[in-house]
């Protein structure tokens, strides 16, 4: 098992998002322009899914769509890393609460609410 000190985040989006997250310290990144392939999306979640060192895997709400069903099987493990986590694109999110959404997301993924 990997240590967790050693654990990365990795994110797949668009070069917007991309370039935030690379600010913020993030290393491994795949940008997907718009109008991509959902192959080249798979394949590189794929790529990270195959990664030991990566904790968490940010990936833009519109891309996800093209690996729900990676994603799915991801999320029902439930017993080690990554953790998927979809943010929303510039346009908008398909969630009608995003607050909502996030909230039973953690409580599915980590058994409680918290509340800040």
């Amino acid at each position: 098992m990997v240590d967790v000190k050693h654990l990365g985040i990795a994110v797949i989006g668009d070069e917007d998002l991309v370039n935030g997250l690379r600010l913020a310290g993030v290393s491994r990144y795949h940008v997907i322009e718009d109008g991509t392939s959902a192959e080249e999306v798979r394949k590189a979640v794929g790529e990270e899914l195959a990664e030991t060192g990566v904790a968490i895997i940010v990936i833009l709400e519109d891309y996800a769509r093209h690996v729900d069903d990676l994603l799915a099987r991801i999320q029902e493990k439930r017993v080690s890393p990554p953790v998927v986590i979809e943010v929303p694109s510039r346009y908008g999110t398909r969630y009608e609460d995003v607050s909502r959404y996030y909230k039973a997301y953690i409580r599915k993924f980590i058994g409680f609410d918290i509340e800040i």
